[in-house]
């Protein structure tokens, strides 16, 4: 029997009409749509759906990304595939917690919607940047950036791929000397805010008040938590790990190499962009990985899973 894994993509990986296959195919998939429209105060089906340039701004994304991921994973369970463990990169970590049982999808998408808010709004437009460092070791990148103020990594993606976020300055600064120390290319990203830096630890405290006021439920089954990578069994970590997460940087290359030390034989990818199938290549050639982006992917897994089919 196999080990299957969830995992959920973060911001970046939105796209204009994902999710509207499903919708247009699954009940279940409609109703996910249909109740997150009436929690939102913006239509989120319009938003997924349609071309619409606010999809790429952090305060729709969370909300939009977290809708799409779930009304997938409904698709899946319903065919009968389920997990064995979850994780989720950032905003995607709200997902993996539903999807192990921690929470109700619906209160995952009003904490996200919370907190792209706070995220967008932590640090006044243009004070903050992060920048992707390509091909240079992540203890390479940890020694250039120490003695630099208001420069802390944000993302440990995979190998050959770390981001660093914090102060404009300070951020270009600390590419221009990354440079020096051999990083391939150093690529400002175009985000509207220093995500996964102290910037953020403003923001902590109102998310902290939102998630008191859910009811978090006893895990299912466990989840790799993005801020130590380590697996989480009690519900009761969570409410800490999340507001940590803020401002904390993403461990997911650690999360992949712990999933795969726990025995994990299949990884599936569910929602768009097939950024974390790229990602596993680099930490593990080897590990098999299934994408569910559109609905016609959902008859290839089922067939993977219960062998009928190659599972690459």
């Amino acid at each position: 029997m196999k080990k299957i894994a969830f995992l959920y993509p973060g911001q970046g990986a939105q796209e204009a009409g994902m999710g509207k296959d499903f919708y247009e195919n699954s009940a279940l998939a409609r109703g996910i749509y249909d109740e997150a429209d009436e929690l939102l105060d913006f239509d989120v089906k319009a938003m997924c759906f349609e071309q619409d340039e606010r999809l790429h701004q952090t305060e729709y994304t969370q909300a939009s990304m977290v809708t799409t991921s779930l009304a997938m994973t409904r698709v899946l369970l319903e065919e009968g595939i389920h997990p064995d463990i979850t994780a989720g990169l950032s905003l995607g970590e709200y997902c993996a917690i539903a999807a192990a049982g921690g929470m109700e999808p619906m209160d995952a998408i009003r904490l996200v919607r919370l907190r792209g808010k706070l995220m967008q709004n932590a640090v006044p437009e243009g004070e903050g940047a992060m920048c992707a460092v390509i091909k240079l070791d992540a203890d390479v990148i940890e020694r250039v950036i120490e003695p630099i103020r208001d420069v802390t990594i944000a993302n440990y993606n995979c190998p050959g791929q770390i981001v660093i976020t914090g102060r404009k300055q300070a951020v270009k600064q600390a590419a221009e000397e990354l440079r020096k120390a051999g990083a391939k290319r150093c690529l400002m990203l175009n985000v509207s805010g220093p995500f996964h830096s102290p910037m953020m630890a403003s923001a902590c405290g109102e998310l902290a008040e939102e998630i008191d006021k859910i009811r978090l439920s006893e895990l299912k089954i466990p989840y790799i938590t993005n801020v130590t990578a380590d697996v989480v069994t009690d519900i009761g970590e969570t409410r800490d790990l999340l507001v940590q997460q803020m401002s904390a940087p993403v461990k997911w290359m650690q999360s992949m190499e712990r999933m795969l030390a726990e025995g994990t034989d299949l990884f599936i990818e569910i929602g768009p962009g097939g950024t974390l199938a790229k990602f596993m290549k680099k930490i593990a050639p080897e590990a098999k990985v299934l994408n569910v982006s559109a609905f016609e992917d959902i008859e290839r897994v089922v067939k993977a899973i219960k062998g009928d089919a190659p599972e690459a």
